[in-house]
């Protein structure tokens, strides 16, 4: 199956910034490669954040006591930033 190309230089029709700037992309993939180094219960706890429940929603639903949660979404938010100053520091 052929393809047809209908400009050679499509990015060059754009009239402004499309997406995050280069510099935003290199965070997020540096912050997506440290939350990948942590332990599986860091990883989801800091992933649950983004969710649309609460803490105590999250705490809930794996019957813990919320105080817990918070406890233990403050220890994976402290590993994150050690992991990512540590890989920050290699480079």
């Amino acid at each position: 199956m052929r393809r047809a190309i209908l400009d050679p230089q499509p990015l060059g029709k754009l009239r402004g910034v499309v997406g995050p700037s280069l510099d935003a992309q290199v965070e997020a993939r540096d912050l997506l490669r440290a939350i990948g180094r942590l332990k599986p219960e860091h990883q989801a706890i800091l992933l649950a954040v983004d969710s649309p429940e609460s803490m105590v929603e999250y705490a809930r639903r794996r019957g813990m006591n919320p105080n817990s949660a918070a406890t233990r979404l403050k220890i994976a938010r402290e590993a994150l930033f050690l992991s990512l100053r540590r890989w920050r520091r290699c480079r």
